[in-house]
């Protein structure tokens, strides 16, 4: 008999929390017992999980020696109190926030790119799960950088609103319907309207004129790759789609790549579906290809007329599946696989 694993999702009720839980039962992931955790206001609330509820119980009350794993995204200064707590109990943290990324003995995975940074949980008990739009552009870059080498990215994104959570997604609805309804719209969720628009900014800005957002994609980018020369120069953009993010990448190469050839690439490489013929239509978009759906999509594949080793592409997944929870726990599957 397969040996199963009792599971605590922490931040259940969340909109990546839910997603790890139906994701847990599509997968046939050998769980045991799986324990909803949530903030005190949510206890008591069903919660979804393979074709049956589960009530969601308070996170602050809960004994963490019950379980062997624990998939995380309540937000970062919650992971902060309670993964350091639920290690301490022989759990393994997967953490979906920010807290524990740039940590030099805590790894950043994706099991795509870099999986035998997965052993490194031994530390403290924590493997970090990388940021949304960092995930899928790695996965579509590795087999290029493994193939020939990358100098620079250069990147623009162009990302859902479920990247910020429930409330965005209902004020973009809020807005869209104001709008054709001809009435006054309110911004509470982003400094500016979202609703057909494009907002050139995600999190806080930073001394240097960049927003942390694209700085994480240079950090998160070095220490996945493990090559601190990649040189990477992001642009975040918000747009009014409600899940899978987009992303506009050209690569400046060690040596030259036809298009030919990165296509055969990145075809045979894990997690990638390659959309690219050039006609109409023939590209991947975040509505009709990523949203609810698991691979990394790369369409737009050709040279850089610019650039003697440039190359150019268009990546697009769902932030919330591959970005998220599907990343986190392919990450717990290579470590019941492999380590514990």
């Amino acid at each position: 008999m397969a040996k199963k694993y009792d599971v605590a999702v922490v931040g259940a009720t969340g909109a990546v929390g839910e997603v790890m839980l139906s994701i847990l039962a599509q997968r046939k992931f050998p769980v045991g017992n799986v324990y909803a955790l949530a903030s005190e206001r949510s206890v008591g609330k069903p919660v979804p999980f393979g074709g049956r509820c589960l009530e969601a119980q308070d996170l602050a009350k809960f004994d963490f020696s019950q379980v062997q794993i624990g998939l995380f995204s309540p937000g970062a200064s919650v992971s902060d109190i309670y993964a350091p707590i639920a290690a301490e109990k022989g759990c393994v943290v997967i953490d979906n926030t920010s807290r524990f990324r740039y940590e030099d003995d805590i790894p950043l995975v994706v099991p795509e790119v870099n999986p035998h940074a997965i052993a490194d949980y031994k530390n403290r008990g924590i493997i970090a799960n990388p940021n949304c739009s960092t995930i899928q552009m790695l996965v579509a870059l590795k087999p290029i950088h493994d193939a020939v080498g990358i100098e620079r990215i250069n990147v623009a994104t162009y990302q859902a609103v479920s990247g910020t959570g429930k409330e965005a997604i209902d004020e973009l609805e809020a807005q869209t319907q104001a709008i054709m309804a001809n009435e006054p719209l309110n911004c509470h969720v982003y400094p500016k309207q979202i609703a057909f628009n494009a907002l050139p900014h995600i999190d806080i800005f930073q001394d240097n004129g960049y927003t942390k957002e694209e700085m994480k994609m240079v950090w998160e980018t070095h220490k996945i790759m493990g090559d601190d020369s990649i040189r990477v120069n992001p642009t975040a953009v918000r747009i009014p789609v409600k899940f899978g993010h987009s992303e506009a990448v050209h690569l400046e190469l060690k040596k030259p790549m036809t298009a030919t050839q990165a296509k055969e690439v990145l075809g045979k490489a894990p997690g990638i579906v390659v959309m690219d013929e050039r006609r109409d239509g023939g590209y991947p978009t975040a509505a009709t290809d990523a949203d609810g759906t698991d691979p990394v999509f790369v369409g737009r594949i050709r040279e850089d007329i610019s650039h003697p080793r440039g190359l150019n592409m268009w990546i697009v997944s769902d932030n919330v599946r591959k970005g998220a929870a599907l990343n986190s726990i392919q990450i717990a599957e290579f470590l019941i696989e492999n380590h514990i």
